[in-house]
């Protein structure tokens, strides 16, 4: 069994998630206590009970999902403190999770790094001006050839490869709605806009990377214990520079989650399981191969169903 950890990004928060985590183990009690003194007092009140709408501010959505997705991880490797992942990988925000697992970053570093991320992201471009918008029955290809088209009426790029068939595009907020137009005439059967503010891993999010840039030159960084796949390369990151600088380039480059999954398939790696709330990148790795076996850890049931299946296995 050869193993693919993998961590969710902004969209897959949902009120009360982490929480039976929580009311079973002093360690996750732990963990959030420590993110209420780091963030504000009511942060776990948040998480474990909304509103969603608040929950949904970018600014709450990113430490709560790296919070929950560590909680859970905790939680794996308590029941299975032999278990040694190949890789780890997380998909945007993710890559945070990705490294406080693989030792490369602290919990503490990073749940104060990602508020301050989402502030700086939020904060690039105005309210109104920017816009994503998924692509779904299109070609990462056809994405680049559409958004070309469209750059006419502004910035707009390819943000998230994330499956065959499905791309984000992000960018000034005319400019996406010109290439959802120009996407419906070249094969694109469906587009949705995004609940989304700012125009994530566009180039309008520049002045976002280098306030964030000055935050993780201030962090530690360690070697990965465990290699994990960067966004921007779609490549394992073996060492603590290289680790630091692909964060810095994230911000602002398109996440390349189509292409880790089929570096993870080709590495041999034929279980996923994918660590926090929801199974969106269970859903993205199945549009790459029927053949993996794919396990999740969000809530006590299916971290009892997971570890029944890596101890069997």
């Amino acid at each position: 069994m050869k193993i693919g950890l993998l961590f969710p990004g902004q969209g897959s928060q949902i009120a009360g998630m982490g929480k039976e985590f929580y009311d079973n183990y002093d360690f996750v009690r732990e963990l959030f206590h420590k993110a209420n003194s780091l963030l504000e007092p009511d942060f776990s009140s948040l998480v474990f009970n909304g509103p969603q709408e608040r929950l949904n501010l970018t600014e709450n959505t990113q430490p709560s999902i790296l919070t929950t997705s560590i909680a859970a991880f905790k939680c794996l490797m308590a029941k299975l403190n032999n278990l040694k992942p190949d890789f780890v990988a997380g998909h945007s925000l993710g890559e945070y999770s990705a490294y406080v697992t693989a030792g490369t970053i602290s919990f503490e570093e990073a749940v104060v790094a990602v508020r301050k991320r989402a502030k700086f992201m939020q904060e690039a471009v105005k309210v109104g001006e920017g816009a994503m918008a998924a692509l779904i029955g299109i070609e990462y290809e056809t994405a680049v050839k559409v958004c070309e088209e469209a750059s006419n009426y502004g910035v707009v790029v390819p943000a998230n490869d994330n499956a065959p068939g499905q791309v984000v595009i992000a960018g000034k907020k005319e400019a996406v709605e010109k290439a959802v137009e120009i996407s419906k005439q070249n094969g694109c059967k469906k587009a949705v806009f995004l609940p989304v503010s700012a125009p994530f891993h566009s180039p309008l999010m520049k002045p976002a990377r280098e306030k964030m840039e000055a935050v993780l030159r201030g962090m530690k960084f360690d070697n990965p214990e465990i290699p994990c796949v960067a966004n921007v390369t779609a490549k394992p990151v073996y060492t603590k520079e290289e680790a630091r600088e692909l964060l810095i380039k994230q911000i602002d480059s398109p996440v390349r989650w189509r292409e880790t999954l089929l570096f993870l398939k080709n590495e041999g790696v034929d279980t996923l399981i994918e660590i926090g709330p929801q199974t969106v990148l269970l859903g993205l790795a199945k549009r790459i191969s029927k053949d993996w076996k794919l396990l999740n850890v969000e809530n006590l049931k299916s971290l009892e169903e997971t570890v029944a299946v890596i101890s069997g296995g």
